[in-house]
């Protein structure tokens, strides 16, 4: 089983704390000046200004740097444009693979297929989608997006059925309840191209579903490995029962430092800036789990904190389960990138190796 490590990118912003509204670097805060204006941290006012796109190149150059094996630029609806932050790291990134997230609310799912074809021509091949279910019904609302909860799904499901077709297939000729092609599909040098590896989330059985027809890699949200081993055993049922295989992958936050004192002490110290309630399960002798840990700013529903050792050790029973793909973070993200990618990443992989040559 491959293993990949994906670092989360803070498309809307970034910070020493666990309250979204208390950001430091990308001037997110209300009243702030625009990043793309002041800059993210340079008070000098060169000129240009650096922005906020210099510190994701940052971060990305970290997370390529210190062993990562992608980004996953996360869709948030005040924050930079997925697309648009993989476009810019491109050229400036070597081995990373650059995961955009987004929802099929997007627009013409042959459009994107086109722009994902133009991404991986240029990228060598790193390009992939994470595709998003775009919140709840006002959310979506307020995006345009007037589909109802039940159709979100299916919708999904149609939108990858016509972006791969196009891809695949021409002529290509499709007729569904929210797309329609006819004799579609690339030619000339937009033809004959990988199709780029698709993400998916969920924790419904109807997502599970859907992704055992469609994905490439089910991401599931943050939770304790026992939790997941149910859901993990029920995707690849339903994959195999198709003939197809999907790997299983977790979001997660982690906080980690050499000591599980040190790490239990910035843990609460992280939150306490941040106003909120510390407790944190006794140390166990290994890494605990921290639910709702930095939501508010992360997205993530928990993180694991404890030492080096705790953190790898949690990791390497999470790949015991199942779970190939890890999509980490931690604030702050340039820091951390280096610090987990220095002492934790090459631990789960040795350990994962050493148990594989045993087998």
């Amino acid at each position: 089983m491959t293993i990949e490590f994906i670092w989360q990118l803070p498309t809307s912003g970034d910070g020493r704390y666990a309250a979204s509204g208390i950001t430091r670097r990308g001037e997110r805060a209300a009243g702030a000046p625009s990043p793309l204006q002041a800059g993210v941290s340079d008070p000098r006012g060169a000129r240009p200004p650096f922005n906020y796109f210099d510190y994701l190149h940052q971060i990305a150059r970290a997370a390529d740097l210190s062993g990562f094996d992608g980004i996953q630029i996360r869709h948030d609806t005040q924050g930079d444009e997925s697309w648009i932050v993989a476009g810019y790291l491109a050229r400036s990134t070597r081995h990373l693979k650059l995961i955009a997230e987004f929802d099929a609310a997007w627009g013409s799912a042959v459009y994107a297929a086109k722009n994902a074809v133009s991404f991986q021509r240029f990228t060598g091949g790193r390009f992939a989608w994470q595709i998003g279910h775009g919140g709840d019904a006002a959310a979506r609302r307020r995006q345009g997006d007037a589909v109802p909860d039940a159709d979100i799904l299916p919708r999904i499901d149609e939108f990858i059925t016509v972006a791969r077709g196009v891809q695949n297939t021409s002529p290509f000729s499709f007729k569904g309840r929210f797309f329609e092609v006819q004799d579609g599909g690339f030619k000339g040098p937009l033809a004959n191209h990988p199709v780029n590896s698709i993400y998916l989330t969920g924790e419904t059985p109807e997502a599970l579903a859907l992704s055992a027809r469609q994905a490439d890699v089910h991401v599931f949200d943050a939770a304790p490995v026992t939790d997941l081993q149910p859901s993990i055993a029920s995707l690849q049922t339903q994959a195999r029962q198709l003939g197809r295989a999907v790997a299983a992958g977790v979001r997660l936050d982690v906080l980690v430092r050499e000591t599980f004192d040190e790490a239990l002490r910035d843990a609460r110290r992280y939150r306490s800036g941040a106003g909120l309630p510390d407790e944190l399960p006794s140390d166990g002798g290994t890494a605990a789990f921290w639910p709702g840990f930095a939501q508010a700013q992360t997205g993530a529903h928990g993180a694991l904190v404890g030492s080096y050792a705790q953190v790898a050790a949690a990791l390497e029973a999470y790949a015991q389960a199942g779970v190939s793909s890890f999509v980490l973070a931690a604030i702050p993200h340039f820091e951390e990138a280096y610090r987990i990618g220095e002492h934790v990443l090459p631990r789960v992989r040795a350990a994962l190796s050493a148990q594989l040559q045993a087998a």
